[in-house]
């Protein structure tokens, strides 16, 4: 008998690291074909914090002294970058590190996506998300930028804003993200399917589909 009990992916990301938006647009199309071959199978993703630069102050700091820092060498960082940028293109991502100009503190963007995710669906958040920081260039650390891409996701931004200017889902955020690092999560991003296979790195549709169907059939065995 087929399985057909809904499918959960807890996806554990942050929105200033390139290869979980890399990893989004696969499991995007992982998910796509899952739905084309089973039209009547539900399921739900469920976004989890994951801070690459916990310490950066709450403003941020400058892009080049960041990258300075991370890499070093110009020339080893214009390479990597060139790699994800060329990874980028096979998911129609055109991405844009020339414009960023501010490393983000991604504290309130996490507090933005549990918000949205409290309230039903958090996917168009985080694609947004994504989209505004490499290849817009835009300051997703900034408050008032993320009341307006929340409206962009079609949230209400006025709420939004209200939520940011508050200390709500900091708790959540902080104890969500120590809790991936204690369960051993040292990349991302990080996928989970059903509780019972996990996937890491911007893998392959295949990949994922592989191991949401070996979730799928630990559920069927036991």
């Amino acid at each position: 008998m087929p399985n057909t009990s809904p499918l959960v992916v807890d996806v554990v990301s942050d929105i200033v690291c390139p290869w979980c938006y890399i990893g989004k647009r696969k499991l995007d199309v992982a998910l796509a074909q899952l739905a084309r071959s089973e039209p009547s199978l539900g399921f739900s993703v469920r976004w989890h914090p994951f801070q690459l630069n916990p310490d950066l102050p709450p403003q941020g700091m400058p892009r080049a002294s960041y990258v300075a820092q991370k890499w070093g060498d110009p020339a080893r960082a214009s390479q990597n970058y060139a790699r994800v940028a060329r990874a980028g293109e096979a998911v129609d991502i055109p991405f844009r590190f020339d414009l960023i100009r501010t490393q983000p503190n991604t504290q309130d963007g996490h507090r933005l996506i549990a918000w949205a995710q409290q309230r039903g669906d958090a996917a168009k958040l985080v694609e947004r998300l994504f989209e505004a920081f490499f290849v817009e260039g835009r300051s997703i650390g900034d408050r008032e930028e993320l009341a307006r891409l929340a409206a962009d996701s079609g949230c209400a931004e006025e709420e939004a804003r209200a939520m940011l200017a508050s200390d709500a889902f900091q708790a959540e955020v902080t104890s969500e993200g120590a809790e991936a690092i204690e369960s051993g999560i040292q990349g991302v991003p990080f996928f989970i399917f059903n509780g019972k296979t996990a996937a890491s790195g911007a893998q392959e549709p295949a990949a994922l589909l592989e191991a949401i169907a070996a979730a799928r059939d630990a559920v069927t065995v036991n």
